[in-house]
C-alpha cells in the first residue's frame, strides 16, 4: 500500500507539471482560438530570467515574482508586435509561427546564458512528510496545492469576471465581440500575457527538479499538449485532470506491470488517451461544437 500512495502522489506531483504548461495552452486556445508551440520555450526563457534575478541576490520567491510579472509583459508584447500580424488570416500559419518562436527563444536562451546545465533554487523546502506510510516531498506537495490554486483562479477568471467573459467571447467571435464594444486587440494581449505569467510559474516550479536548461520543457510540452487535448481545450479543469491522469498512469504502469518499466511508461496514457479521444473526441470536459449550416 506504501509502495502504490508513493507512485499514486509521485504521478500527481509529475502531472501537476505537466498541467501548469497545459493551463497556458488552454488559456491562450481560449483567448485566441491558437495553440502555442512557443509555451515551452517561452517558460524556459522566464525561468533564466528568474534566475538572473536569484543571482543578483533576490529570494527566490522574489525573483519568481518578478519574473512573471515580466513574463506578463513579454507575453503581451509578443502578441501585440509579431503574433498579430497573422491573427486576421489563417489558423496554420499562426501556429507555424509560435513554432517559430519556439525555435527562436530556445536559441537566444542559450545564446544569452550558455547550454551549460544550471542548478536552480527550490521555493519549497527539501524535506519530506509521511502520508500513508509514504514518503513524500515538500516540493512535490508544493507544486501539487499550486496547480489546484492555479487552476481554480482560471475557472474563476473564465466563469465569475467580466475579462473571463470578455477573452471567451473575443476567442469564440471576435467580429461579434468587437461589434459590441469588447475591445479585442486589448483581450488578446492580455490572454497571451496571462499565459506567459503561468509558463514562468510552470518554469519555476519544474527548474529545480531538472537542470535549468534551453531544451528543459522540451520533452514537458508533449505531456503538456496531450494533456490540453485529452481534457478539452476550453476546460482549465479538464486540463489539470488529464495532466495528473498521465501523471499517475505513466507512474503506476512503470511501478506494476514489469515488461513496461521506465522506457515504456509513457505508451500506457498515451494508448489509453487515444481510447478516449475515440470515443470522446472533444475530451474529458470539452464541449461539442454545434455549427449551423
Amino acid at each position: 500500500m506504501e509502495r502504490f500512495v508513493q507512485l499514486v502522489v509521485d504521478g500527481l506531483a509529475t502531472g501537476s507539471i505537466y498541467a501548469l504548461l497545459a493551463l497556458a495552452i488552454v488559456l491562450v486556445h481560449r483567448a485566441t482560438g491558437l495553440i502555442n508551440f512557443a509555451q515551452g520555450s517561452m517558460a524556459v526563457f522566464s525561468t533564466y530570467v528568474a534566475f538572473a534575478f536569484v543571482q543578483s541576490g533576490l529570494p527566490v520567491w522574489l525573483a519568481i515574482v518578478c519574473a512573471v510579472v515580466g513574463s506578463f509583459v513579454f507575453g503581451a508584447f509578443v502578441e501585440r508586435v509579431v503574433i498579430r500580424r497573422f491573427e486576421g488570416g489563417s489558423h496554420d500559419v499562426a501556429v507555424v509561427v509560435t513554432v517559430g518562436l519556439f525555435v527562436l527563444l530556445a536559441g537566444l536562451s542559450g545564446t544569452i546564458w550558455s547550454y551549460n546545465h544550471r542548478e536552480f533554487p527550490s521555493l519549497f523546502p527539501l524535506e519530506s512528510v509521511s502520508v500513508g506510510g509514504a514518503h513524500v516531498g515538500l516540493r512535490n506537495l508544493g507544486t501539487i496545492v499550486v496547480t489546484i490554486l492555479v487552476m481554480g483562479l482560471l475557472q474563476l477568471l473564465f466563469l465569475k469576471t467580466k475579462l473571463g467573459l470578455a477573452l471567451r467571447a473575443v476567442s469564440g467571435a471576435p467580429t461579434s465581440a468587437a461589434l459590441s464594444g469588447i475591445p479585442v486587440g486589448r483581450m488578446l494581449m492580455i490572454g497571451w500575457g496571462l499565459a506567459a505569467a503561468l509558463g514562468a510559474v510552470g518554469g519555476a516550479l519544474v527548474a529545480p527538479k531538472l537542470f535549468l536548461t534551453p531544451s528543459m520543457l522540451d520533452f514537458v510540452l508533449v505531456y503538456a499538449l496531450a494533456a490540453a487535448i485529452l481534457g478539452g481545450l476550453d476546460s482549465p479543469v479538464g486540463a489539470v485532470v488529464a495532466a495528473w491522469f498521465i501523471g499517475v498512469a505513466e507512474n503506476l504502469a512503470g511501478g506494476y506491470i514489469p515488461f513496461i518499466g521506465d522506457d515504456l511508461k509513457i505508451a500506457v496514457p498515451m494508448a489509453l488517451m487515444f481510447l478516449i479521444l475515440v470515443i470522446r473526441p472533444q475530451g474529458l470536459f470539452g464541449r461539442k461544437q454545434v455549427v449551423r449550416v
